[in-house]
């Protein structure tokens, strides 16, 4: 069984979690109940937990979203049904209503798309849905929320009744108000309301014409305010039927009460229901917002964190916008103690801290933030020491205290338990309090616990380098300005940089002298050994970076030449096919002029066309035959070779044009005079020949295998 305390939750600043994550959430009820979420106390209901938050993100921005799981609390209705005699008001029955109804919605989406939230709808399995309930308030209450006028066949008599006489009312009404009016005895308003009764406004001369009941008279007293005697009986009537629908819709609802009360127990598992899938809703948008992922559960001991990011610092850092150093960092049986040590504000506690959140977030069922190739186990225990614990109401004192805790872990301390430990030994007599703690790490060595210390006293960092499943690490700081990177890196213990930290702050070199030759030379020396061993390590990763990129450079260079090899390879294969074509042809047309000059000779057409017959069948022996569908690949290869070259040519022909463009905005080049002999070119082309003779504007230029005519303007000089 796992139990993880209070107070390790309050170290770890876990409620703060839960506080951000409740803000996702959209009920209050929702929200409560993610600030009451704790680690689990059976492990095997973690997994699940965790995958229903991975489905749930899977959603967002689906073509298939979740439907809305939002609903009004039912809480008071609970508590009414165990009242006996109770009656609900019509407002709880529509809240009711909207429980059962997005209970029902949600359940049978679940289970149409139960392949894509396997664990989502195992867990929504669980709810014994009954559509009495919803049937039952469906028949009594229209969909305004208002009692149907058939709800019960007095009610539906009442109602009637009601509609008929209103009518009367206004029919009578308007017959007194037509009447009066006519004679003159009414206001220019003609009509009011008066405690929900239409009025006539007479004149106060005219009170007495007009026969009816006064309701009232005007701040001033010009006008009265009088019920005509004819509507007088009709209102009478209305209000006896109006406080008869108000006593048939309560026996309507105590009715309606009396049918729902035996599911109380039912409904209330569908808030339960609701409340749960909030959460979940809640954990799933946090787990959006600070990019978290489901890593890798091991059924062994082994913890791997890839890139873990401490979510409270993650999104405080992104309001400054400022960047967030992820750790890296692992815990297994055969390295299952990590001793820290190094100068302070490099990291140590966050890392630390970064560790144990996410491990508790993870056993509460709350995707954490890091690599999805990252590896969890669960702890039975986890157990911290974190901060300047002072108890003022017992008296205790920081070290006092840090005691306490220690025995603590000592009684709990077990293979099954995760201890974090911040400035072990502090508080004490650094000798004294040093051996107490290094006895203490020992126990729990023994114990084969796992846990993360942070220190700064030498012997723990010797016990750590002595101990076969301990290691010592350390937060990378830059050697020359002794910045901080944010970097654990294991293997190795750290320096404190006690003396070149308070160089670095402006402390006289003789103070720095002074105190050194207080403490024991080896001391010292040791000191000295792990900081001179940090800034050659910092040599080497510099050196190690160095080498990765020139091998990455070389890398690119060699595939860069294996590129141009190919084209030439390519462009030779291609020159090969060409001359064989051309050298075909000759032959082909050496064979033709036999046969034309023999014909030309004997002019027998027969034997020539039997030769010609003769040399077409041969050549066609020769080819191949090509099946349609390899003719087929073999043209569209042929048509994508040609989309290509066409591009190229278009990419070629673009730079040529803002060359030329550019060319254009440079100062003309110098007129040179050509003469015969000259070597030139084209100005766009590549090929040089010798100029044979000039006519007119145009030079007949000789390439060796032809002679081309250029226009003179279109050639230059090649020196």
């Amino acid at each position: 069984m796992i139990r993880i305390d209070n107070k390790t939750l309050q170290d770890l600043e876990f409620p703060m979690v839960l506080d951000h994550v409740a803000q996702h959430s959209i009920t209050t009820l929702g929200g409560e109940a993610v600030r009451a979420l704790r680690p689990f106390e059976d492990s095997t209901a973690i997994k699940p937990s965790l995958l229903r938050v991975k489905e749930f993100t899977a959603s967002f921005g689906s073509d298939s979203p979740i439907p809305n799981h939002g609903f009004e609390a039912i809480l008071k209705e609970l508590q009414l049904f165990e009242i006996e005699n109770s009656v609900l008001e019509a407002s709880g029955f529509r809240r009711i209503l909207s429980v059962t109804e997005t209970t029902k919605d949600l359940l049978k989406f679940f289970k149409k798309f139960e392949e894509f939230y396997i664990a989502l709808q195992d867990f929504s399995e669980d709810v014994n849905y009954l559509p009495l309930i919803s049937e039952v308030i469906h028949r009594i209450f229209d969909k305004y929320g208002e009692v149907k006028d058939d709800a019960s066949l007095e009610l539906a008599i009442i109602r009637r009744r009601l509609v008929s006489v209103k009518s009367q009312i206004n029919s009578s009404f308007t017959k007194a108000l037509t009447r009066y009016s006519g004679a003159d005895y009414l206001d220019e308003i003609r009509e009011s309301i008066v405690d929900n009764r239409r009025v006539l406004a007479v004149k106060a001369m005219y009170r007495k014409k007009v026969k009816g009941t006064v309701l009232g008279s005007s701040k001033t007293g010009s006008i009265t305010y009088i019920e005509p005697q004819e509507t007088h009986e009709f209102t009478t009537e209305l209000s006896n039927l109006v406080y008869e629908e108000r006593e048939e819709v309560k026996k309507i609802l105590k009715q309606l009460t009396e049918q729902i009360r035996p599911y109380k127990e039912l409904l209330a598992s569908y808030q339960e229901y609701l409340i749960t899938i909030d959460t979940i809703y809640a954990r799933a948008r946090y787990a959006v917002e600070i990019d978290a992922s489901l890593p890798l559960i091991s059924e062994g001991k082994a913890l791997s964190l890839v890139n873990a990011y401490h979510p409270i610092l993650l999104a405080a850092n992104k309001k400054r916008k400022e960047k967030t150093h992820p750790q890296s960092i692992s815990l297994h049986p055969t390295k299952r103690i990590i001793v820290i040590s190094g100068p302070n504000a490099g990291g140590k506690s966050i890392t630390l801290k970064t560790v144990g959140l996410l491990q508790v977030m993870l056993q509460s069922g709350l995707l954490v933030p890091v690599d999805s190739s990252s590896e969890f186990c669960f702890f039975d225990r986890v157990l911290t020491d974190i901060g300047d614990n002072q108890s003022i109401e017992n008296h205790l004192s920081t070290y006092s205290y840090r005691l306490k805790k220690m025995n603590q872990f000592l009684r709990k301390c077990n293979s099954n338990t995760l201890f974090l430990i911040d400035e072990f030994g502090t508080g004490s007599d650094p000798e004294l309090g040093g051996a107490l703690a290094e006895t203490f790490l020992e126990v729990f060595y023994e114990r084969e616990a796992f846990g993360i210390i942070t220190t700064h006293y030498a012997n723990l960092k010797l016990l750590a380098n002595e101990l076969p499943e301990a290691i010592n690490a350390n937060m990378l700081f830059d050697s020359k300005t002794l910045e901080p990177l944010y970097k654990l890196h294991l293997g190795e213990a750290g320096s404190s940089f006690t003396f070149e930290v308070a160089q670095k702050n402006g402390i006289p070199f003789s103070l720095i002298n002074k105190s050194k030759k207080k403490v024991e030379r080896g001391k010292i020396r040791f000191d000295k050994t792990i900081a001179n061993l940090q800034k050659e390590r910092a040599k080497v990763r510099k050196t190690t970076e160095t080498l990765e990129t020139s091998a990455q450079k070389a890398l690119e260079e060699s595939k860069q030449l294996e590129q141009v090899n190919a084209k030439v390879q390519s462009k030779l294969e291609s020159y090969q096919e060409l001359y064989d074509s051309n050298q075909k042809i000759i032959s082909l047309g050496k064979k033709f002029d036999g046969i034309a000059e023999k014909f030309h000779n004997n002019k027998q057409k027969k034997a020539m066309m039997d030769e010609l017959f003769k040399l077409v069948m041969t050549e066609n022996s020769k080819r191949k035959k090509i099946a349609p569908k390899q003719k087929k690949v073999e043209k569209q290869k042929k048509h994508k070779i040609k989309q290509e070259v066409e591009q190229k040519v278009a990419v070629i022909r673009k730079e040529k044009k803002k060359e030329k463009i550019k060319a254009a905005k440079l100062p003309p080049k110098p007129n040179v005079v050509l003469k015969v002999g000259d070597r030139v070119r084209m100005i766009d082309g590549r090929a040089i020949g010798t100029i044979d003779k000039f006519e007119k504007q145009k030079a007949f230029v000789n390439y060796g295998m032809f002679i081309s005519q250029v226009n003179i303007t279109e050639l230059e000089k090649v020196s």
